[in-house]
C-alpha cells in the first residue's frame, strides 16, 4: 500500500469512491448525503493540479481512498477524505491524514482543519480519535466561517456540523 499524488487518470475513480463511501449515510437517515453527487472532474482536477489531491493505493495500484486538501487561513484544510468500502477499517483515511500532518509540519503549517458531521460515528468521533478537537464559534477563522456558510446554503445543516482543528 502507498500514498501518492492523484493523477488525472485517477479522478473518475475518486468519484466512484465518493459514491460508494456515501452509501452508509443512508442507514443513518441521511439519504440526501448518500445521493449527493461527488465533486465534478473539473473540481477534482483543480485540487490535483494544485497538489491537493492524494490517493491511497493497494499493492495492485487500485485506488481505495483519497484526500483533498487546500490552504485555508494558513492551515492545511481537509476538504474531503473518502475510503471505498473495500478498503474500510484498514487505517487508509488515518494514513492520508497523517501524511497531510507530516506535510504540514515540514512546511511550518500550524494546523490541520476540517468541517464534518458532529454525530456521524465515522465523522467527528473518528476525527477526535485522530487528535482533532471541535472548535468553539469564537475560534473560527474567516475562511472556516465562509466554508460553514456554504455548507449551510447547501443544506448540510439539516444535521449538526462542526469545525475541527489539530496541530500537525
Amino acid at each position: 500500500m502507498q500514498i501518492r499524488p492523484a493523477t488525472a487518470a485517477d479522478l473518475p475513480r475518486l468519484q466512484e469512491i465518493e459514491r460508494a463511501a456515501g452509501e452508509p449515510f443512508r442507514s443513518l437517515g441521511m439519504a440526501a448525503i448518500a445521493d449527493d453527487e461527488p465533486p465534478s472532474l473539473a473540481v477534482l482536477e483543480e485540487f490535483r493540479a494544485a497538489g491537493g489531491a492524494w490517493v491511497h493505493v493497494d499493492d495492485d495500484g487500485r485506488v481505495l481512498a483519497y484526500l483533498l486538501h487546500e490552504e485555508v487561513d494558513g492551515a492545511a484544510h481537509v476538504e474531503q477524505v473518502s475510503v471505498h468500502p473495500d478498503g474500510a477499517r484498514r487505517g487508509l483515511g488515518a494514513a492520508l491524514i497523517e501524511r497531510l500532518a507530516g506535510h504540514a509540519r515540514a512546511r511550518g503549517v500550524a494546523a490541520l482543519t476540517l468541517t464534518t458531521f458532529a454525530e456521524v460515528p465515522w465523522n467527528a468521533p473518528y476525527y477526535t480519535r485522530l487528535g482533532f478537537r471541535t472548535l468553539a464559534e469564537d475560534e473560527l477563522t474567516e475562511g472556516l466561517r465562509a466554508i460553514r456558510r456554504t455548507e449551510r446554503e447547501l443544506g448540510l445543516d439539516r444535521w449538526p456540523r462542526v469545525c475541527m482543528r489539530r496541530e500537525p
